[in-house]
Parts: structure tokens; sequence; C-alpha cells
């Protein structure tokens, strides 16, 4: 029997809360690598609280396809059309430059994307094979036909990416670093799984922090108060001072998501003498295993107000690490960048986007650009994993 043929009914969104939130957080459910960033409460806190708005360089323009038999969405993708590249973490700058350098304009351009979040997963969030090649060819025909130069999707899931290049969009690769828990019962466990200089090294920080008279207490979803969440953004908005920078997000957007998904939300706050000095938030969701293991950790925001040596590894880095082991999740995904993260047991990950350009001599270049990055990231990775942390 020949599939029944129909066209989806299209949708350009100029604001998140324009999606029904039960819809679009059903359809996220049944992706291959749905993440709490792709929620609806979170990408709607991003738009209420005036962190991803047009005034702020972010103009959501969310695409959404619905079945016209049901009346439901079969297809969705957070797009945004930027004027800038800040909080993108796959870097065009030199792209932008270069046109820059040509009397070209290189903003506005499309971006499909979690702004401020470097965090592979589903990006076009569709219901079947069919929803998703739609979708696909949609986001490229809205480009072609909009006053942009260039599209770009920032880490898509592999079958995302591949049915973007199967439309002639190129790919570009990068690098993050995971930890993956290989069944730790606890973290010496996993010290012993290391070779003995970086055990003995990360032993070593961890006891500076002890010395110092530093303390730690983790909240968990609802129980984090709201004088955790005043101490958590003062402690990030000092972070962004000292890289002479402005933060990208604000205290009530951390208030917002603390309300409306706390259950993927866990603060660790440091402490001497009761006094709160540094705070780490990490977002996380449990895997579906029926033994409580799999899930995921991401490590997002982290800053501090007083300095101790090797508190940011404590807070950032080795308190979370326990929280994964004692929660059974299955992997800590440690952000964008970061080498350092190979010495505490994080593996070099490599992650995809796609990109198009509309002007064919640009995108003739890029395309070449791309083909010697490819080159070099995968020699990177090996060089890197010829040198892991691990025993041999």
């Amino acid at each position: 029997m020949n599939q029944e043929r129909f066209d989806y009914l299209t949708g350009i969104l100029a604001s998140p809360l324009e999606v029904d939130a039960a819809e679009w957080n059903a359809l996220l459910a049944r992706q291959a690598q749905p993440t709490p960033f792709l929620r609806h409460e979170f990408l709607s806190a991003l738009h209420a609280t005036r962190c991803a708005v047009p005034d702020t360089g972010w103009a959501p323009q969310f695409v959404t396809l619905t079945d016209p038999r049901s009346g439901r969405l079969a297809a969705a993708a957070p797009v945004y059309l930027k004027g800038h590249s800040y909080g993108e973490y796959v870097f065009d700058w030199a792209w932008a430059d270069a046109y820059k350098r040509n009397g070209l304009a290189y903003y506005p351009k499309l971006l499909c994307a979690v702004p401020f979040t470097p965090v592979q997963g589903s990006r076009l969030m569709a219901a079947d094979e069919r929803a998703l090649r739609h979708l696909a060819a949609t986001l490229v025909a809205f480009a072609e036909q909009a006053d942009v130069s260039s599209l770009h999707v920032l880490f898509p899931t592999d079958t995302e990416a591949a049915a973007l290049t199967n439309l002639g969009m190129m790919q570009r690769e990068g690098v993050q670093f995971h930890w993956l828990n290989d069944g730790y019962r606890s973290f010496d466990d996993f010290l012993a799984t290391l070779e003995q200089k970086k055990r003995k090294n990360i032993r070593a920080e961890r006891r500076k922090v002890r010395e110092a008279g530093v303390t730690f207490r983790r909240r968990v979803g609802k129980d984090i108060a709201d004088a955790d969440w005043r101490f958590f953004s003062k402690c990030y908005r000092q972070t962004y001072r000292e890289h002479f920078s402005s933060p990208y997000l604000n205290l009530d957007f951390f208030r917002m998501i603390g309300e409306t998904m706390p259950e993927n939300l866990m603060m660790v706050i440091a402490e001497v003498d009761g006094k709160p000095i540094a705070s780490s938030l990490v977002v996380f969701q449990r895997g579906g295993a029926a033994d409580g293991t799999g899930g995921t950790l991401y490590g997002r925001y982290w800053g501090a107000l007083e300095h101790v040596p090797c508190l940011h590894f404590e807070t950032a880095y080795y308190q979370p690490l326990e929280f994964c082991i004692e929660e059974k999740l299955a992997v800590f995904e440690g952000g964008a960048q970061g080498e350092h993260k190979m010495a505490r047991g994080f593996m070099p990950t490599v992650t995809r986007s796609t990109h198009w350009l509309a002007h064919p001599a640009f995108a003739d270049a890029v395309s070449h650009f791309l083909d010697n990055e490819t080159n070099h990231i995968h020699a990177y990775v090996d060089e890197l994993r010829e040198h892991n942390p691990f025993k041999s």
C-alpha cells in the first residue's frame, strides 16, 4: 500500500511561547537524543527572561511542521535569526571577518541551536523519518529564501546531520571531553583506573581544598532555595567579570528553570566556616534503564567569590563526578574545549555541526577549509587518545 501523501503545515514562530508546551515536550521525548536543554521550559525561560530575544541578537524563528490530518506537531526546530556569533561555541568569526573584508554582510544569519549551550543532541525533532527529511528541507529552503548569509545547525545528532548534508550542507567537526561511568562503585573505584601520576594529582588537588577548610553541600531540584539561586547567580556573574565579559544569563532565568524543571538541576555550594564562597550548577537527565543506570550529566556553570587553590576542579568536576557515580549516570559531558579535563578522566569526543552559505565562492572556500580542518581534528583526537590517562 502506498503511503498517504500530504503536505505539512509550516509555521515560523517569533517566540517559543507560541507553540504548545506539552506537544513540544512530547515530540522531544520521542527523539533518540533528547536533552533537558531542548525542553520547552528551558527555551521559553531564555525568551521570557530576555536572555535570547531580538534585543540580545537572538530573534526566534522557530520552525514547526504540523500534521494536517491530526493537527498535531510533527516536527520542530529551535531557529534564531542572529546578529552576531556570541554564545554559540562553534566559531565562525573568521568567516564573518572574511565577508567584512570583502564588503559583504555576514549578519544576519540563521542558526538552529540551543542558545549558550554546546551540548550534542536533538535539534531537528521529528515524529518519523519522513517528517525529519521534510523539516531538514524546510530549514534549507527557509535560508535560501530569507535575506541571510548562511544557515548553521549546531550540535545535531548524527542522523540529523546526515539528513542535512544530504541536502548539500557542509559538515564541521569539533572536539569535547566526556567522562564515561564504567559502573564505578565510588570515586576511589574510578581513581583506581587511572595512571598512578594522574591519580596522585587528583588526590592532591582534593586534599588542598579540604585543608583550606572548604566543605560542600549539594542541592537537587526543589531543595535549591532562592538564597542559593541568588548566591549562585552572584558567582556566575563574577566569573564573567573576571574574563572582562558580560553574562549571557540572569537571575530570573535561573529562578525560572529552578521552578519549571527542577528535576534536571543539581547545585554544588562550597563553604568555609558556613560562609558560601563558590558554586557550580549542572544539568542532568536520568536514564531509562530498569536498574536505574544511564543518563547524562552536563557541566554548565561555575563561579567563585574567593580564590582557593584547586577549588574549581573540586566544585565543577569532582563533586559532580561523585554525583554521577552515586546516581549511576552514564556520561558526564564537560562542555566546550578543555584538554585539561583529560587528566581527570575525560576523553575526547567528536561533535558535529552543519553549515550552508549562500555565496557560492565563500561556500567553496569554506568547504576546502573544512576538509583541512577535519583532517586536523581526526589527527588531534588520535593523538589525544594515545595519551589517555587510564592504566594500560
